[in-house]
């Protein structure tokens, strides 16, 4: 059974907007825009927050008292003429930050370097960890 083409009144519905070829290649185009714009998205997102000028890893820790934790990271820099800010903290039995310290990490001949700090804990520390690293070193850590 064949279906046959009955044209609408154009006084009583208008006129038809878009062939059914036409419509197909609009949907075909948005289509491909949208992948387009998806891609897009996808290598600005990689390059803000895929790729890092400087990274930062814990090397070893050692507990020294119930107030102390000594703590050494690692620091890999694409830049290493450039110095990096590194925030340090140490955690209690239960997983809450109990101390925290911002550490400069100087300009260096290396890529990778590895730096140790003290940090203050308000309780007992018993885990710690690097929170970050960043290339903005705030002014009161920069030598004078």
């Amino acid at each position: 059974m064949s279906e046959t083409f009955i044209p609408r009144p154009e006084g009583r519905y208008g006129r038809s907007r878009l062939s059914g070829v036409s419509r197909r290649r609009v949907v075909i185009a948005l289509a491909v825009l949208a992948v387009a714009a998806g891609f897009a998205v996808a290598v600005i997102g990689y390059q803000r927050l895929g790729t890092s000028e400087v990274s930062g890893s814990l090397a070893g820790y050692h507990v020294v008292d119930d107030e102390t934790a000594s703590v050494t990271i690692s620091v890999t820099r694409s830049d290493p003429s450039r110095p990096v800010d590194c925030i340090v903290r140490v955690r209690a039995e239960d997983g809450s930050e109990t101390g925290r310290r911002e550490v400069l990490v100087p300009p260096s001949d290396q890529a990778t370097v590895q730096v140790t700090t003290t940090v203050k804990s308000s309780r007992p520390p018993m885990m710690a960890d690097i929170y970050g690293c960043g290339t903005d070193v705030p002014a009161y850590l920069r030598p004078s």
